[in-house]
């Protein structure tokens, strides 16, 4: 089988992921390389491709998390050999079939845990771990709001909030959808896009709102989410699915509302905070907390898995297969 790579030609649609032979390759000092099983899919690819992330040149590859097994180990790398299964996220350039990669960002990876499930929840898992430990610290008694409830950072956020003792209100787009929220443990769903949400919150909240909302859908949801907050509770800002985000009005953190914007890609610059994240993901994996696979795409097949992903119509992780 021939080995492939997808190269990012610019800015743009789905068009501009081109698939090419991939050469040999030889990991250099501190390096190894993976031989991938899975690769995952992240809204993190489409903001690349379409430039709201930018990168430092043309043609770029993708892709920020995979599984496999390692094929070479370079110079001076030690604690990894040939054959050892093996994860990474928050690391670009995944979109191949092999990569080399720092042997930092590598994560071993327990046999329990296939490719699939480790690709579908780790880069998820991780921003997870920020979210409910770093961003807001979560615990029993806690009331959180997730938007998109069945896609795959969603299904990980409530089921990891449900596992810290906390009260999770779900929205979704459809009856669909929610049943696989409802699988991952939501307390309270809140069905369609059109719902009113505000109102829906304050209901199940005795008017009082939540204490944390994670709203990865971004135009003017960021605003309904804030109303959904309670008086210095925390909206966190995690993308912009649905499209860019109006500027919101200082007047609208009153009394005391705080809103920010985590990047796991950011946090995870840090090898510390990358290492810590990831092994806190793989942890939570043992215990369940895991996102399922929305679908499986050739790697050839890029173009189209992307135009899928970015239609939302999938719940849960989607993946690509070298």
């Amino acid at each position: 089988m021939t080995d492939l790579v997808v190269e990012l030609t610019g800015c743009g649609g789905p068009e501009k992921l081109v698939v090419s032979e991939l050469g040999g390759l030889a990991p250099a000092k501190g390096e190894i390389v993976v031989r991938q099983e899975a690769i995952g899919m992240n809204f993190v690819d489409i903001y690349h491709r379409i430039g709201t992330y930018s990168l430092p040149a043309f043609p770029a590859v993708i892709g920020v998390e995979a599984a496999g097994r390692v094929e070479a180990v370079g110079e001076g790398v030690d604690g990894f050999s040939v054959g050892d299964r093996v994860a990474y996220a928050a690391t670009i350039g995944a979109y191949a079939s092999a990569r080399r990669l720092p042997a930092g960002r590598a994560i071993r990876l327990p046999d329990a845990i296939s490719s699939s499930t480790a690709t579908a929840s780790l880069l998820k898992g991780m921003t997870a771990y920020m979210l409910l430990h770093k961003t807001y610290p979560v615990a029993a008694g806690t009331t959180v709001l997730v938007h998109a409830a069945a896609g795959g950072l969603g299904q990980i956020l409530v089921r990891w909030a449900k596992h810290l003792g906390a009260t999770v209100i779900g929205t979704v787009g459809s009856l669909e959808k929610a049943e696989l929220a409802r699988t991952a443990g939501v307390d309270h769903l809140v069905i369609g896009r059109d719902a009113d949400i505000v109102s829906e919150v304050k209901a199940r909240t005795d008017g009082r709102g939540v204490d944390i909302a994670y709203d990865g859908i971004g135009g003017d949801m960021l605003a309904r989410t804030l109303q959904c907050v309670r008086p210095f509770g925390t909206a966190a800002s995690l993308g912009r699915a649905s499209g860019p985000i109006p500027p919101i009005e200082i007047d609208m953190l009153r009394p005391g509302k705080f809103l920010c914007q985590p990047s796991i890609m950011a946090y995870s610059v840090d090898v510390a905070n990358y290492r810590d994240a990831a092994e806190a993901a793989i942890a939570a994996m043992k215990h369940g907390i895991v996102s399922t696979v929305a679908a499986e795409f050739p790697l050839a097949q890029v173009s189209e898995a992307h135009a899928v992903l970015e239609s939302g119509r999938l719940a849960g992780s989607p993946l690509l297969i070298p």
